[in-house]
């Protein structure tokens, strides 16, 4: 399979994934917060599980969100598991490729990708969604675990001028074995408290992009970016049999401070 910028026919069927409850069991249920997971396939302790978040923001844009998850200066302020973040190059007017890792639960190693990520407004709503890609200057790193986005996104949809619903869908390969208890922790606890932190960084981001750099937003105007263009021939697609597979499946959960004041 080559690399391909998705299409139209690809965030139609995104869209209409984050709108779908069938075939999704409902994990999490609480105030403007709701949580589905889905696994994929038989084995429910080797199996590769979906999970879907939705969450209602109240004084929240559309516009808002939408800024906030692209800008990548301003995820390093708000988003405490972010270990490193930053552009490759970019593809199109609205495709890009980045590296991100983040802090997984201890005592599971670190993660990290290499992903190809679009966006796409639709009248008022908006698409970001992303899947992973090689490249020849950015292979797996011995301290990290190379994870997989199979696709992974987000749908914001605006309900007028100061409200909006996220959606949060994403279709993950973590690599290696895991224990039971990170899905469950990632559907019970950490996917909402990861939403629930993207909703009040929208509330400060007004003041902070006033302070830094505050006309630079080139997922909005293309001109701007400074990125160099790269030529999908250096992109391959990332397949996850071709990572190191290593077993966690026997780790025990280490509570953090925080999930035991929540308890």
């Amino acid at each position: 399979m080559s690399v391909l910028i998705p299409d139209d026919r690809v965030f139609s069927s995104f869209k209409e994934e984050c709108g779908c409850e069938e075939g999704w069991s409902l994990t999490y249920n609480k105030t403007d917060m709701t949580v589905w997971t889905q696994t994929i396939g038989g084995d429910e302790e080797k199996s590769l599980h979906k999970i879907k978040c939705r969450m209602s923001c109240k004084n929240v844009p559309a516009e808002t969100m939408y800024d906030v998850l692209h800008d990548i200066e301003y995820r390093r302020k708000w988003d405490a598991n972010v270990i490193e973040t930053f552009d490759i190059g970019k593809l199109t007017v609205n495709a890009d490729v980045g590296y991100y890792s983040w802090k997984c639960p201890k005592p599971l190693r670190n993660r990290d990708v290499i992903t190809l990520r679009s966006w796409l407004p639709t009248g008022s709503d908006y698409i970001i969604m992303n899947y992973s890609v090689k490249h020849a200057k950015y292979p797996p790193k011995k301290d990290m675990v190379r994870a997989v986005s199979i696709q992974t996104g987000y749908l914001i949809q605006s309900h007028g001028p100061n409200h909006c619903t996220l959606t949060y869908l994403a279709h993950v390969d973590p690599k290696g074995s895991l224990p039971k208890w990170v899905v469950n922790k990632s559907s019970h606890f950490l996917a909402p408290k990861a939403m629930k932190k993207i909703s009040k960084a929208c509330l400060k981001y007004g003041e902070w992009k006033q302070r830094h750099n505050p006309g630079f937003k080139p997922w909005l105007y293309p001109e701007q970016t400074t990125l160099p263009t790269i030529p999908l021939s250096e992109l391959s697609i990332q397949h996850a049999d071709s990572l190191e597979n290593i077993d966690e499946s026997t780790l025990s959960e280490m509570q953090t401070r925080e999930e035991r004041d929540s308890d």
